[in-house]
């Protein structure tokens, strides 16, 4: 089944300092840290893109099989968040590749900066993915539906596998600049699949 799929840019969300320090495994920051952190901030502000396609899907369920709509999976984890739901929104969103040059770039000449952006990058997609969800559980209130957390491939036991499903059902390269290795390893790699469920109230 073919769906249409739609893409939508956003402008740079807020940096949340709290989270990337969270993803940097940092319980208290330093001054000095605070300092590297702020000049990772001001290199990659502006530099960044905030990209997101998606498109719908109408789900049933066959026993153990779940039928997304443009895949099968078997997954347990996945049957249990998306029980009940009739449809889902199947999406990807990514930062584009600066983020990934500036890790590359700082590996050689300063560790601690390119484990930083490791962080950010992080926190941006995140942040990105959590603005989206918002608009679509804003969208189903007003279908009358609820939704469920977003479900990402590598979760639990849902196989990554599905990513090869995804990156068809997306057209994640012509509409992202997004690829899939042999690895089924993304690039950029700052970058999101997800299934989100919806199920009437």
């Amino acid at each position: 089944m073919t769906n249409t799929v739609f893409y939508k840019s956003y402008t740079e969300p807020e940096f949340n300092i709290k989270e990337i320090l969270r993803y940097a495994g940092c319980r208290q920051a330093s001054d000095d840290l605070m300092s590297l952190l702020r000049e990772c901030l001001d290199e990659c502000s502006g530099k960044l893109c905030y990209k997101v396609c998606y498109t719908e899907y109408d789900i049933s369920f066959n026993g153990d099989v779940v039928d997304l709509g443009f895949a099968e999976s078997k997954s347990k984890n996945l049957k249990k968040n998306l029980e009940n739901c009739c449809r889902i929104v199947l999406f990807a969103a990514t930062v584009g590749l600066a983020m990934d040059r500036l890790i590359a770039r700082y590996s050689r000449t300063s560790p601690s900066k390119s484990y930083l952006f490791q962080a950010i990058g992080a926190e941006r997609v995140e942040s990105l993915c959590d603005i989206f969800n918002s608009e679509i559980s804003d969208f189903a209130a007003s279908l009358g539906m609820n939704t469920r957390p977003r479900f990402s491939p590598g979760y639990g036991d849902l196989p990554l596998e599905l990513q090869r499903s995804i990156f068809m059902a997306l057209d994640c390269e012509r509409k992202l600049g997004l690829t899939l290795n042999d690895s089924l390893l993304m690039s950029p790699s700052k970058s999101v699949t997800a299934i989100i469920g919806m199920e009437k109230l």
